[in-house]
């Protein structure tokens, strides 16, 4: 075997492309293993692919800034000591695949419908492009008349997610204005090319323009992409966390000498939160077609503002088999690695559910959007001090109180009122019984 190679990695559940933002190696470059090769990025995070062999780079397929599909290869080095004759390629992910003939084209995915559109056209369309309209019954000549915002006019998934959105929504209005004595034709007219809808912006002399960042740019898109996929529903209710708030002022100095860590309120919120999730693991889904998945670990990510000022979610895995101790290790490690920009491409895939603490800005309450492919998130607002009737055993008085609302944006395609409220009221519960007199 004399050559290997390299394949876009998988960097999260829901990623399906990355781009390549910096090539560290040429043609002809010799490497050794663990070398850095590329550095790509995706809507959560930005990461360094280094080489698992060594060897010689022969080839490089994609340039800087290409949009490559997950498991496409990017790169083939020369194994150290083999001829280049020999034609047998392993790649990064199979070490042990059937041999293919050495080759400079790029693969080709088939797609019944759109197989000779790259052929055909100027235009390039990626694997996962052509999937999606092999998937929605698009035709060549359909695709062709898709306005595409990526580089150089590419269509990427979101314009294809914003066309078919459009083209399912024209459906329904064509059938809706239809004379009920009329027969429905079974041939659909094409929809129109989906448009970007802008806003018409004047801009004056004394106006600064600045271009939106490549991680800023991802992020509209997968927000856009939320509210398009999934219809939102908002409940609130307001929590008394007074026991809360007086366990972890009284115990913070002790918990930081007995576990060299600094105790907030997220560990707090998140033991409360996976505590719910197993309470109702409707919560803990996600939504494929008509299928619904019920997701049997719990992952909590947690919204982290950058100093950019962009956001990212890591993730806590299995946050429901750990205790205190654990939780706020891990809240202080991957908080603080989102900040340093060092988060390992494993520490933001696989959540099942996000908290985003609105508090942190001195916000009462927020009506955060959903992190596809999740169907809920929670919002932690700002913990106030507040007067409220409190019941004892000899009538009822006003005291102060700390008070919090939590906000639950769910998907309400498979997550009703009823069960989103059940379950957010089961988070406020949790935290009012917190134990006061908790031992460390």
């Amino acid at each position: 075997m004399s050559t290997f190679e390299i394949l876009m990695p998988k960097m999260g559940e829901s990623v399906e492309e990355a781009t390549i933002t910096k090539w560290f190696v040429s043609e002809g470059d010799t490497v050794q293993e663990d070398d850095v090769l590329l550095e790509i990025a995706t809507d959560k995070v930005d990461s360094e692919i280094p080489s698992p062999v060594a060897g010689t780079i022969k080839e490089i397929k994609y340039a800087t800034d290409d949009v490559v599909a997950v498991g496409l290869p990017v790169a083939v080095i020369l194994l150290e000591g083999a001829e280049d004759s020999v034609e047998e390629t392993p790649t990064a992910s199979s070490p042990k695949s059937a041999p293919t003939p050495a080759t400079t084209d790029l693969p080709v995915v088939e797609v019944a419908g759109t197989d000779s559109i790259n052929k055909d056209s100027d235009r390039f369309y990626s694997p996962l492009v052509r999937s999606m309209a092999k998937e929605e019954g698009i035709s060549a000549g359909e695709l062709e008349k898709i306005a595409g915002s990526g580089k150089d006019g590419r269509v990427t998934k979101t314009d294809m997610q914003s066309y078919i959105a459009n083209r399912a929504q024209q459906v329904t209005t064509n059938a809706a204005v239809s004379a009920p004595s009329q027969a429905v034709s079974t041939t659909v007219t094409q929809a129109p090319a989906a448009k970007e809808h802008k806003v018409n912006v004047s801009v004056s002399a004394n106006d600064e323009i600045v271009q939106m960042g490549r991680m800023r740019k991802l992020i509209a898109d997968h927000m856009v992409m939320s509210k398009q996929v999934s219809p939102h529903v908002t409940s609130v209710v307001e929590a008394d966390v007074t026991n809360m708030v007086l366990w972890r002022t009284k115990m913070k100095d002790a918990f930081q000498k007995k576990y060299g860590e600094k105790i907030t309120y997220m560990p707090i919120i998140t033991e409360a939160v996976a505590k719910a999730l197993r309470d109702f693991p409707g919560v803990n889904a996600s939504v494929d077609g008509d299928n619904i998945i019920l997701r049997k670990d719990v992952n909590v990510g947690m919204a982290v503002s950058l100093p950019s000022g962009d956001l990212i979610v890591p993730v806590i895995k299995h946050a429901d088999q750990k205790n205190l101790v654990g939780l706020t290790g891990d809240v202080n490690r991957l908080a603080n690695q989102a900040r340093e920009n060092k988060l390992a491409p494993d520490d933001i895939q696989g959540g099942t559910f996000t908290i985003t603490n609105f508090g942190s800005f001195k916000n009462i309450i927020g009506t955060p959007i959903i992190n596809q492919p999740q169907v809920a998130i929670l919002a932690t607002g700002s913990i106030e001090k507040k007067p409220a009737v409190i019941e004892t055993p000899t009538g009822d008085v006003i005291g102060i109180r700390h008070k919090m609302f939590l906000s639950l944006s769910y998907d309400h395609r498979i997550v009703d009122g009823a069960l989103g409220g059940a379950f957010l009221r089961r988070i406020g519960d949790y935290l009012e019984e917190f134990d006061i007199n908790k031992e460390l």
